[in-house]
């Protein structure tokens, strides 16, 4: 009776284990999609596609703070299996994974504090988005 009980309950810390790591997936999935949408805004804006808008920016740079804030939680141990773009290196190289995030931030911030109108945009905003490609090109399988 005993083994019955303890083999249920190795099954469901299992079967848990699984869901929290699949919901975190979601949660890191849905936060790079945020991600990719202000960063789609702020891209029409550079490229001119789009009027600039001030308060338009600051809400890309203020979703690149909050993700890039939540960033590393959403990496933890265990996470890299499941339906994930990761690649193994943001788990045996955390420490320069989650400083790239941390960096990503501290440049959101500052730039949220720096662009005023289009021109401070058109020259402080890239240098943000340089943040992206620079972990993607290390931690993020390619598609396709």
């Amino acid at each position: 009776m005993k083994r019955m009980m303890f083999l249920a309950a190795a099954l469901a810390l299992t079967a848990s284990a699984a869901v929290a790591q699949s919901d975190v997936i979601k949660q890191r999935q849905e936060a790079m999609k945020a991600t990719g949408g202000a960063t789609a805004t702020a891209g029409k804006m550079l490229k001119g596609e789009e009027a600039f808008d001030l308060a338009k920016a600051q809400a890309a740079l203020k979703t690149y703070e909050e993700v890039a804030a939540k960033g590393p939680a959403m990496f933890p141990a265990g996470s890299q299996n499941g339906d994930t773009a990761a690649l193994p290196a943001v788990w045996t190289n955390k420490a320069d994974f989650d400083a790239k995030f941390a960096k990503w931030g501290a440049d959101a911030k500052a730039a949220q504090a720096a662009i005023k109108d289009e021109a401070s945009f058109k020259a402080n905003f890239p240098a943000v988005m340089k943040n992206c490609g620079g972990c993607h090109e290390t931690y993020r399988a390619k598609k396709g």
